[in-house]
């Protein structure tokens, strides 16, 4: 049976991804003198850092953990489904460890082209298709379909984040000098920049934009909504409240960012993410 590997993107914890019968190697965060892996922060004491002033930084799982995966599984066909290469040197340290292991020709490193609630949703089925007993091959088909099939949309409450994290096009990054108006980001369709989507005075007006562009779309009950924020758990109740009116039948998740992806996005930020079953 294929066995899938991943990392922390999909916001899955070590257990939680032993639980449900992948692995998940989680990336690398530091912030002021506490350096540790990604949703294994007290995350109380990490915004308080970020209050205080300390600026948080992330990195990719180290390869020797990588390496270790691998090879604890080489008597298996392996497929590595990574976040979106270029937002993270993840995919790359991924490809290191596959040539360095013994075992390589076993392994296929797929690049997700996306991050967190998508990226969640392509290694649960990954894992449900391994399960029924498809090929790599086969697993690998609907992966590449699917990362057609989706795109992210970020608000940050604190630009500054986005814009140290060199993640953004220049015109995205010139955004940013705007003062007292929220910026919209949008994921890039190869998943390694984020490009400017529109600036609005509000919240409640940057959100609004989003379901125009999303009513266009015509999502409904063949895809699957992603509300993942950073300590604004109220911001992303309410907007679940508007999605579910707005658009009958689709499904709907709220998740929990984890240190990796606030030090990116900052405190509060909310991303909006849908993919197609």
């Amino acid at each position: 049976m294929v066995k899938v590997i991943t990392d922390s993107s999909t916001l899955y914890t070590v257990k939680e991804g032993r639980d449900a019968g992948i692995e998940s190697i989680p990336l690398c965060v530091s912030i002021g003198d506490c350096h540790g892996r990604d949703l294994q922060m007290d995350m109380q004491d990490f915004y308080r850092r970020i209050e205080a002033g300390q600026i948080p930084t992330s990195s990719q799982p180290p390869i020797g953990d990588v390496l270790d995966a691998y090879e604890q599984y080489k008597d298996q066909p392996i497929l590595n489904i990574s976040m979106a290469d270029g937002l993270s040197g993840t995919y790359q340290s991924a490809e290191g460890a596959r040539e360095m292991a013994k075992n390589r020709e076993q392994i296929t490193v797929f690049n997700s082209r996306t991050l967190c609630g998508p990226h969640r949703y392509m290694v649960d089925q990954a894992r449900k298709m391994a399960e029924e007993g498809r090929t790599r091959d086969e697993i690998l088909d609907w992966l590449k379909a699917a990362a057609d099939r989706t795109e992210s949309f970020l608000i940050p409450q604190d630009f500054s984040f986005l814009r140290r994290g060199g993640r953004l096009t220049p015109v995205a990054a010139a955004v940013g000098s705007l003062l007292k108006l929220k910026p919209i980001v949008k994921l890039t369709a190869d998943g390694k920049k984020l490009d400017k989507f529109g600036v609005k005075r509000t919240m409640s007006g940057a959100v609004d934009s989003i379901i125009r562009y999303l009513q266009d779309k015509k999502l409904g009950e063949r895809h699957l909504l992603y509300i993942s924020h950073a300590a604004a758990a109220e911001e992303a109740r309410r907007m679940k409240e508007l999605f579910a009116e707005l658009f009958p039948g689709l499904e709907i998740h709220i998740l929990e960012l984890s240190p990796v992806f606030v030090a990116q996005g900052g405190p509060r930020c909310v991303a909006i993410q849908y993919i197609e079953r």
